[in-house]
């Protein structure tokens, strides 16, 4: 079984990491119940699952296990052999990449539409891969009533049919036990996966999946000028300079009145998910149309969860400048996030590549901030400098007094600062200080966190 596959492309080097684990992609036509399975054997739902034909659209990856075996399992968009429809189409491509990087191929059909012309075309394309392609018949809910037709799907001529109907989670004991096979025996754990993981978001069409596809040198999640083209989180690993990372293509995240499918509502928690298991977060916003509130609202997620951000300005090859355009641009965008000032702003283009070595650079500076720790002693010299500087403030006669501060946490550092009445501790001065320590220690990129506790004097 092939591990590494590398591609250079200028300082990037690709490295498309084939896990130990083995690999079992689920193909199909649209709308047999791919994702439905999927989420019974990852054990939660990941995938996309509605009754409109085509919606889950990029593949997704999940962890699975049956008995001592670990696998992973991809889930891919509905193959649709004859369609010219643009979305159809690339869909069939990316199908093609998860068959070429599976170990195992579940090829399912569905018992209550009947064997399909489209699925020996799905057949013909399998067997041309000659990988183990094991035949599973869906939405067999009664065996006794349905067996007879389960039969028919012999003539594929791809081997046994297996039985089994996701959504009651029924014969997943006999199709896993064929499953594991065709795979080594189980060897030992896997150490835990230290790759900084950077998820990217956004509004729709602001050219996330261009970033991936430009950063990885190959079509890996599907683009299309249609807004809302990538439904589901993709992960994608990428190597630049020696070092791995994971990246996160999240969906386009819309205004919540614009939501009339339950698809953009799974989107817009898979984003935030995204965003929650992510050491730093990429914000792409759209140069020709500016920073919007609904770029805002987005920046907003990942601000209040801590994490190290990103701020970049896609296709600014487009934008016709001057001296004074750059300048511009970060005032407006300063204005409108006014609550993430410490957020790194980068000018990019998806599409050529321009500062995309940059990017890199800021994502290890802005995870390296999130993660750094001060020492007490350091910290409260600091503090007590500022306090030396400027006054705390006072009510009726009694003035706020800071007794010591300590870093409590980090992603994102966590300061505790201990007085004698929390009352007294206005947010300006909580500002004050925050700035007075970001003047010492830098912490670009990355929220800093504060929390009063009083403690009583003596």
């Amino acid at each position: 079984m092939p591990c590494w596959d590398f591609r250079m492309q200028g300082r990037i080097l690709v490295k498309e990491k084939k896990m130990s684990k083995p690999i079992v992609a689920i193909v199909g036509r649209p709308n047999v119940g791919k994702s439905t399975l999927f989420n019974a054997l990852a054990g939660e739902r990941i995938s996309i699952v509605q009754d409109t034909p085509g919606v889950t659209r990029d593949r997704i990856y999940a962890d699975a296990s049956w008995l001592n075996y670990n696998f992973t399992l991809i889930d891919t968009g509905g193959i649709e052999p004859d369609s010219g429809d643009i979305i159809l189409s690339r869909m069939r491509e990316q199908a093609g990449i998860a068959i070429a990087t599976a170990d195992v191929i579940l090829f399912l059909t569905d018992v209550r539409q009947g064997l399909q012309d489209a699925d020996s075309k799905v057949a013909d394309m399998l067997r041309r891969s000659q990988k183990p392609v094991i035949l599973v018949v869906n939405k067999v809910d009664s065996f006794a009533k349905f067996m007879p037709d389960v039969y028919e799907f012999y003539n594929l001529g791809i081997g046994e049919p297996h039985p089994v109907s996701a959504a009651d989670m029924l014969g997943f004991g006999d199709l896993l036990d064929e499953v594991v096979k065709y795979f080594p025996a189980p060897g030992t754990e896997e150490e835990e996966d230290e790759r900084p993981r950077v998820a990217i978001v956004g509004k729709p069409n602001v050219g996330k999946s261009s970033l991936i596809n430009k950063l990885a040198q190959e079509e890996r999640v599907i683009v299309s000028d249609i807004a809302g083209t990538t439904r589901d989180a993709v992960d994608t690993a990428i190597t630049y300079n020696g070092k791995e990372y994971i990246f996160i293509d999240t969906a386009g995240l819309r205004r919540k009145n614009k939501i009339k499918e339950e698809i953009e509502r799974y989107s817009i928690i898979r984003a935030v998910s995204a965003i929650e298991r992510s050491d730093a977060v990429i914000i792409m916003i759209d140069a020709e149309q500016g920073v919007t509130e609904q770029d805002a609202k987005i920046a907003g997620i990942a601000h209040d969860r801590g994490k190290g951000i990103i701020i970049a300005v896609n296709k600014w090859d487009a934008i016709e400048k001057d001296n004074s355009t750059v300048k511009e641009h970060t005032e407006r965008i300063r204005q409108v996030l006014s609550f993430m000032t410490y957020a790194e702003i980068v000018f990019i283009s998806a599409k050529s590549g321009q500062r995309l070595p940059k990017l890199f650079d800021l994502i290890d500076l802005v995870i390296e901030n999130n993660s750094m720790r001060i020492a007490t002693g350091v910290l409260n010299e600091i503090v007590a400098e500022a306090v030396a500087m400027q006054q705390p403030p006072s009510d009726k006669g009694k003035r706020l007094k800071i007794y010591y501060a300590t870093q409590a946490a980090v992603r994102p550092p966590t300061f505790v600062v201990f007085v004698n009445d929390k009352k007294l501790m206005h947010f300006s001065y909580l500002r004050y200080l925050e700035n007075r320590i970001r003047e010492t220690f830098g912490f670009r990129g990355t929220a800093l966190k504060f929390i009063t506790r009083e403690r009583k004097e003596g």
